[in-house]
């Protein structure tokens, strides 16, 4: 398809021939109702090539595995902010809602106003994507940020924040424990106090995501390479 514009129809053909009934029972585990094996989206993305139009289109079919696909083919800038919204806001499932801010909000004009907004929004999925952005400053652009002060707010909330919005402020208290020294001892200290995730089931191999375990693994590793 690499020359010509693709058409609705022919994408979502396209990916309806990607279906693969194993793939759904995984990604159904995880709250994603698709049965798209990722690799071979990102495959079809990259035959289609960037598409605002049809990411537009894909997007508003609402049905999974589309919108994953909208999102790679999109042109993250073109997005006015209340679109982003409202995007964020419809996504439905967990992956579609990662791929959107890492793929689409993250490099948007908009980010930052978007990170502000829905860091305080009461709906804790929405919040949770504020966090990422956050995470995603703490580590690339920290200047500006109150740091002491968002461990002061995961220090009070974590704890009982519901499972995604959890998830995201405890990535934000590792990156702030690995990216910057001066706090590191106060960000081992939350995590070892509040035991987030210290149980959770880590594969072989993988870091666990229990902030104290993830800090001091990936610390050493940097320091391992000198």
């Amino acid at each position: 398809m690499t020359g010509t514009t693709t058409t609705l129809a022919q994408a979502q053909a396209e990916l309806a021939a990607l279906e693969d009934p194993k793939a759904r029972a995984v990604n159904e585990r995880h709250g994603d109702d698709h049965g798209v094996n990722l690799t071979k989206v990102r495959a079809l993305a990259k035959r289609i090539g960037p598409d605002q139009d049809l990411a537009r289109s894909l997007w508003s079919t609402d049905d999974t595995a589309a919108k994953l696909l909208a999102l790679l083919v999109a042109r993250p800038k073109a997005f006015p902010r209340d679109e982003l919204d409202t995007m964020l806001r419809t996504a439905r499932t967990p992956k579609v809602h990662d791929w959107l801010v890492s793929y689409v909000v993250k490099k948007s004009p908009h980010a930052e106003d978007l990170r502000l907004a829905w860091l305080t929004d009461p709906d804790p999925v929405v919040a949770s994507a504020g966090w990422s952005l956050t995470t995603d400053r703490v580590a690339k652009k920290p200047a500006g940020l109150d740091l002491p002060a968002l461990l002061d707010t995961i220090e009070s909330d974590m704890k009982q924040a519901p499972d995604r919005l959890q998830w995201a402020m405890n990535h934000c208290l590792a990156q702030i424990g690995i990216s910057h020294e001066p706090l590191r001892p106060r960000a081992l200290a939350i995590g070892e106090r509040l035991e987030v995730l210290k149980d959770y089931p880590t594969p072989p191999g993988c870091t666990s995501p229990y902030a104290p375990t993830w800090i001091t693994e990936i610390v050493r590793r940097q320091t391992a390479k000198g």
